[in-house]
C-alpha cells in the first residue's frame, strides 16, 4: 500500500465517522468510520517500514577493492624518496644567485 493509498483511507474514514450521521441501520458508521482511518494509518507506516528496510542494513563490502587500493598507497615507508624534498615558500629561501 502506498502512502497516497493510505492518504486517501484515512480521509474516507473521517468522513465517513464524521460525515454521516445515519443511525437508523444496524451499521454504526462511526466505528466504520474511525476501522478505516486506522487502516489507512497502518498502511502509512507499513509503506515507510518497507521502503526503509533496506536503507538500514549495512554493508561491509569495500568500496575499493584492496588490490586497487595498493597501487594508491603513499605510505612513506614503502615508497622512501632518493631525496629531500623542500617545503619551505620561495619568499623564505636564501637567494641562491
Amino acid at each position: 500500500m502506498r502512502i497516497s493509498v493510505g492518504i486517501f483511507l484515512i480521509a474516507a474514514g473521517a468522513i465517513i465517522a464524521f460525515g454521516i450521521r445515519d443511525t437508523s441501520g444496524p451499521i454504526d458508521f462511526t466505528v466504520v468510520g474511525i476501522v478505516v482511518m486506522l487502516a489507512g494509518a497502518a498502511g502509512i507506516w507499513l509503506s515507510y517500514s518497507v521502503a526503509n528496510r533496506n536503507r538500514a542494513q549495512t554493508d561491509d563490502t569495500p568500496v575499493i577493492a584492496p588490490r586497487v587500493e595498493e597501487q594508491y598507497n603513499t605510505d612513506p615507508h614503502t615508497y622512501p624518496l632518493q631525496h629531500e624534498i623542500d617545503v619551505t615558500p620561495t619568499e623564505y629561501k636564501p637567494d641562491r644567485h
